[in-house]
């Protein structure tokens, strides 16, 4: 929920992580912490599958471009990141229109009537069931393109442990710091998606529109 970023001017925006969570539990109570958790769950075995397996394709397409394999990581992890943004978009935006509902947990729709009312309103294109996709990619192709590089070239350099303790070791700790990186380069598309696919700050009136638009918005307003 917190992860809806609006902007400082918005009355309805969080103060801080903790601010979230208090006003949420005394607002909506428990249950109010996993409202939109249906469409990440019903999109977790698809977004892991094409981003895994997408990402295999291209290296072996890459591999006939001889190219160092250290740029072909990177650009096999940037195409799989944009194909995976096309699978879980729509998914995206009903997640973010239910955690974006502050009614109670058990007066907002479900998923699947909350997909319905989208598509009825708005349709499938760029407008309704996938608003924000542009931003959704970028968040996702920058995420992979720098986490899937950055993983495997240093995993290559940085020698292999026989003790298997050191050598889970290795593994999760270039993990951990690829998945940072990854994180830290492409939050700025996550602002603009959510902004995009979340609620306006005036009712009726579209502020954030296109990915670099908003980010361009965002940055001229709150740095």
């Amino acid at each position: 929920r917190f992860q809806i970023q609006r902007g400082k001017t918005d009355p309805t925006s969080y103060k801080s992580l903790g601010d979230c969570f208090r006003t949420i539990f005394h607002r909506e109570g428990l249950l109010g912490f996993y409202k939109g958790i249906f469409p990440p769950i019903l999109a977790e075995t698809p977004k892991r599958a094409v981003k895994f397996f997408t990402f295999e394709q291209y290296k072996k397409l890459l591999g006939y471009a001889s190219l160092p394999p250290g740029l072909a990581f990177t650009i096999a992890g940037l195409g799989s990141g944009l194909t995976e943004a096309v699978v879980v978009n729509p998914f995206e935006v009903v997640k973010v229109t239910l955690q974006a509902n502050r009614n109670a947990f058990t007066e907002q729709p479900s998923s699947f009537v909350q997909a319905q009312q989208i598509i009825k309103t708005s349709g499938l294109g760029f407008q309704g069931l996938n608003k924000g996709l542009t931003a959704t990619l970028g968040r996702h192709g920058v995420f992979n393109m720098v986490y899937f590089g950055f993983y495997f070239n240093v995993k290559n350099i940085l020698p292999v442990n026989k003790d298997p303790t050191l050598e889970f070791l290795r593994k999760f700790g270039i993990g951990l710091v690829s998945g940072t990186i990854a994180s830290i380069i492409n939050i700025p598309f996550d602002v603009a998606k959510s902004r995009i696919q979340g609620p306006q700050p005036v009712p009726g009136e579209i502020k954030y529109r296109t990915c670099f638009r908003t980010m361009a918005t965002v940055y001229k307003e709150e740095g």
